[in-house]
């Protein structure tokens, strides 16, 4: 098939003219059963390089993808041009997932989008042996790389299935921000004779800046500000200013900012990876309606959604490297109107990102941990997670590092996955971990150093990602010689100081077997004074927790609950800090003058939760602990459950569920505070 007979098929399937010229080098490469790793900017239409060549051929396309907003927009968008496309992912029930699988079986599936993770899965492994498979497409290829900003252990998995095919079958592999570093290592790892193909990846609409500031108020009063000056009198939709992304780092801060801007008179909305799937799915949509002026959002948001015109992007911390910043930044600004790009950097903020980066590799005693496990038993996934007291991550990330060094292996012992110690296996070698160490944070001194540059800054980006032809792109405050710092005025101060006084965070508690509702909590644990009152109590011989911690969580039970009335307040018996809870719920219920009851009690010891790192050993921790002794007493009742700090939840939701159990109405949790290990 030459061009010409190509652009006519693509003008009959999709509606468009014409390729651009590496858009069809890619595409000739692949028809022609070739291996390519494609390196173009966000926008330049990466997804027609696969698209295309899977209505051509006769068989099945698998995409490999970790971005599940893309998988549906895709599917939607494919769909409605009459090619059978399907996605399989965590969001969607199993049955869903099991009737898509029999049709890719059938060969009624042109394309199917999947997880990477997916390839755990035992029903996919079984079902992709009797598919008829006419090329492999790896989105988003950097997560092969270690050396990559975005690693993802499962990616691996695609690396060893791709080794398995013949060498003329087509395999295509894309990311619009891989270094020539990262470049390498994925051509290496896909296998012999890649073609790479790379853009350049100026964007030119893009006006980039860097805004310095002191503190957190500075930020927030200048976002504030910021999205004041937009014309926010019309309707919030691209013709009124757009709406656009705010990306902060941490999980807290996606609710923390979006409450701060809709008390400010802005509409905001929240994500991130903690939403249930509904409300990721709301929130996308709405996103793409231009329901709201921003979303505030962690880096969940935003890689595989394909709209034209958010018109700007925040990011209120700094990220890990310019790597990620520009993938961050690429998901603005494609319809190639001017879109606004601004970074808010204070020296301080690299304590987030060092963070990140100290703990994406556990450490040697934690792999230790699972090796001395294993040597006892092979484990499944679950009771290595038991037998170690390590998060679902680190375990993940360890046994893809120990399968890689052949230390343990895989096996199936029936249906069930294991994981088997190898005797005479090698010794752990850490020094791949420590390189990758000291290349993240050299990749963070780089962004260190983009924030304090005084050199065009789209130059900065595009070099450091192997494109040397920008210069100048005459739009950045350094081109146009601007240098911008910010200090709140003493309006936004004072505004901000009335927020936080109203401020309370969310417990998101409910599920469909429980009469448990959503609670409240007076504050966060690790961003207030409240933290460091209820720490002096508890772990310093404080006396009981003080009065103003009493006002600020009766302001968050009339915050969340109104005057609404309560039959019992009962709170939650103590592992190791005393009448503490006790006395403070007594005087919760003394002052709305509700009936307290003492009568919730442990049945047998258990150990204080915040030694258990996983929510596994919680679980099991206060599993059928509980018992109240007048069980007839909660019939019918509406209940509020106090208690000091909520960390995981699992001992309230078991509160919640023996109460259901017993007859509760509702059960209706208030605490202190929240802690903000995890919402990061």
């Amino acid at each position: 098939m030459n061009r010409s007979e190509a652009e006519q098929k693509l003008q009959q399937i999709f509606n468009i003219d014409h390729f651009y010229d590496d858009q069809w080098a890619t595409i000739k490469r692949i028809l022609n059963g070739e291996r390519i790793l494609l390196i173009e900017k966000t926008g330049f239409g990466k997804s027609l390089c696969y698209q295309f060549p899977a209505t051509q051929f006769s068989g099945l396309t698998i995409i490999f993808s970790p971005l599940i907003a893309l998988m549906r927009d895709q599917v939607k968008y494919l769909k409605s041009i009459g090619i059978p496309t399907e996605c399989v992912n965590s969001g969607q029930e199993p049955e869903e997932n099991t009737e898509i699988l029999e049709k890719a079986k059938n060969g009624q599936i042109k394309i199917i989008y999947i997880a990477p993770e997916r390839q755990e899965n035992q029903e996919w492994l079984e079902a992709v042996r009797k598919m008829q498979i006419s090329m492999v497409v790896i989105d988003e290829a950097h997560c092969i790389s270690v050396w990559g900003h975005d690693f993802r252990p499962a990616f691996r998995r695609i690396v060893s299935l791709v080794k398995l095919l013949p060498q003329n079958f087509p395999v295509l592999a894309t990311t619009a921000t891989a270094t020539k570093k990262v470049a390498e290592d994925v051509r290496t790892q896909i296998g012999d004779n890649v073609s790479l193909i790379r853009g350049n990846l100026l964007r030119e609409n893009f006006h980039l800046s860097v805004v310095k500031v002191s503190n957190e108020e500075s930020k927030m009063a200048w976002l504030a500000g910021f999205l004041k000056k937009q014309d926010l009198s019309a309707a919030p939709t691209a013709q009124a200013g757009g709406n656009g992304l705010i990306y902060t780092g941490t999980r807290v801060n996606t609710n923390l900012f979006s409450s701060w801007l809709q008390f400010a008179g802005i509409s905001a909305a929240s994500y991130n990876a903690g939403l249930d799937s509904e409300s990721r799915k709301d929130i996308e949509n709405g996103l793409m309606e231009n329901r709201w002026r921003c979303i505030v959002s962690t880096n969940a948001l935003g890689m595989g959604i394909d709209k034209p015109d958010i018109r700007f992007i925040v990011h209120m911390q700094i990220p890990q490297s310019p790597i990620h910043y520009y993938q961050e930044i690429g998901r603005a600004g494609r319809d190639g109107l001017p879109t606004r790009i601004i970074l808010l950097y204070n020296p301080e903020d690299r304590d987030l990102p060092e963070h990140f980066i100290n703990n994406s590799r556990p450490s040697m005693k934690k792999y230790e941990r699972v090796i001395n496990a294993l040597k006892t038993e092979p484990m499944s996934e679950w009771n290595l997670m038991r037998a170690t007291n390590l998060t679902q991550t680190q375990v993940r990330v360890i046994r893809a590092d120990l399968i890689d060094q052949g230390i343990i292996k895989e096996v199936m012992y029936g249906r069930s996955k294991k994981y088997e110690y190898q005797y005479g296996a090698p010794q752990l070698n850490t020094r791949p971990f420590e390189e990758l160490r000291n290349f993240k944070m050299a990749e963070l001194e780089q962004m260190i150093s983009y924030s304090e540059s005084s050199t065009c800054r789209m130059d900065f980006l595009c070099r450091y990602l192997g494109d040397d032809t920008v210069n100048h792109c005459g739009k950045c405050d350094n081109d146009l010689r601007k240098n911008l710092h910010y200090a709140p005025s003493e309006y936004w101060q004072k505004k901000i100081n009335e927020f936080r006084d109203s401020y309370f965070p969310g417990l998101e508690i409910e599920s469909k077997n429980s009469n448990i509702v959503n609670g409240v909590a007076a504050s966060y644990y690790g961003i207030s004074n409240v933290g460091a009152a209820i720490h002096r109590c508890k772990y310093e011989n404080g006396g009981d927790f003080p009065d103003h911690l009493l006002r600020q969580t009766l302001r968050a039970f009339r915050h969340k609950f109104g005057n609404e009335e309560f039959d019992l307040v009962v709170y939650v018996p103590p592992t190791e800090s005393g009448d503490l809870v006790r006395n403070f719920a007594e005087k919760v219920a003394r002052t709305l003058k509700f009936t307290l009851s003492h009568k919730l009690v442990k049945t047998t010891n258990t150990k204080p939760q915040k030694i258990f790192q996983n929510s596994v050993l919680k679980r099991d921790n206060i599993k059928n602990v509980f018992s109240y002794r007048d069980e007839s007493e909660i019939i019918g009742k509406n209940i509020l459950l106090i208690d000091d700090i909520y960390d995981s939840g699992a001992t309230i939701k078991e509160i919640g569920l023996y109460f259901t159990k017993l007859g509760a109405v509702k059960i209706a949790p208030l605490v202190i505070a929240k802690t903000v290990g995890g919402d990061i």
